[in-house]
């Protein structure tokens, strides 16, 4: 039996709506910004569209690529981790966005909660290895919360903390970052999680690490990365 596909009940063209979808992801785009640059390329449409089009096909996206890099990662050894939170203020709340990113910058599991406390950091870790599996380290802050929440899993020989070892993580948090300012932030829970999951995918396809190839291999792989995005949601 053959999948049927996504777009079967949309008279917009499935080109379309990939690349409505990719540059409101991808770029610190607001919803009338994508609507303005694709009416600039002669398509006409609302930015209530760009809206249903990215909450529909955006998760479907991202689940394919997810798929793909998960099944692709289980290949390798997994020998570091690095893992933060950072602050989202959600209707004059904090929240924390808990993110794991493996030693060459890809981004595991982004995770919603409203503490820090060690029941949100083991649920967190819970989540990412049983997706991901056992790294061989643990690299975090010096937030107690992990500590305790690795003696229950058993992984406290594994953590390490240390002034600069977490730059990675760190520094995973500024392209959400930019993107959240371009969406004037959030206003519901659900929807930062939705969002946070969807983007980490996103940026993990299109991240080709520029500064560690020559111009001719980037173009390569930015080429073969956007080859790939016009294929999901195919039957």
């Amino acid at each position: 039996m053959t999948n049927r596909s996504p777009f079967r009940y949309f008279k917009t063209s499935p080109e379309v709506i990939r690349l409505a979808v990719m540059m409101y992801i991808r770029f610190p785009l607001s919803l009338r910004n994508v609507e303005d640059l694709l009416h600039e390329r002669g398509i006409d449409i609302s930015h209530e569209t760009v809206r249903f089009w990215w909450n529909r096909f955006g998760p479907l996206f991202a689940a394919e690529i997810r798929k793909k890099r998960v099944s692709q990662m289980r290949a390798y050894s997994n020998w570091q981790w690095h893992l933060d939170e950072v602050f989202v203020r959600i209707n004059g709340e904090t929240h924390y966005l808990w993110r794991a990113v493996d030693h060459e910058g890809e981004v595991l599991e982004s995770y919603v909660t409203k503490r820090r406390d060690r029941k949100a950091a083991l649920k967190f870790l819970r989540k990412t290895m049983k997706r991901h599996g056992n790294p061989h380290s643990l690299v975090t802050d010096k937030l107690r919360s992990y500590g305790a929440a690795m003696k229950i899993i058993g992984s406290a020989d594994k953590q390490e903390t240390g002034r600069w070892l977490n730059n990675r993580a760190e520094n995973s948090h500024q392209p959400f970052r930019r993107r959240e300012r371009a969406m004037l932030r959030f206003r519901r829970t659900r929807t930062l999680q939705k969002f946070a999951s969807v983007h980490a995918s996103v940026h993990n396809h299109f991240n080709r690490e520029r500064h560690l190839y020559s111009r001719a291999n980037f173009k390569l792989n930015r080429t073969a990365a956007l080859a790939e995005w016009r294929q999901f949601g195919t039957a």
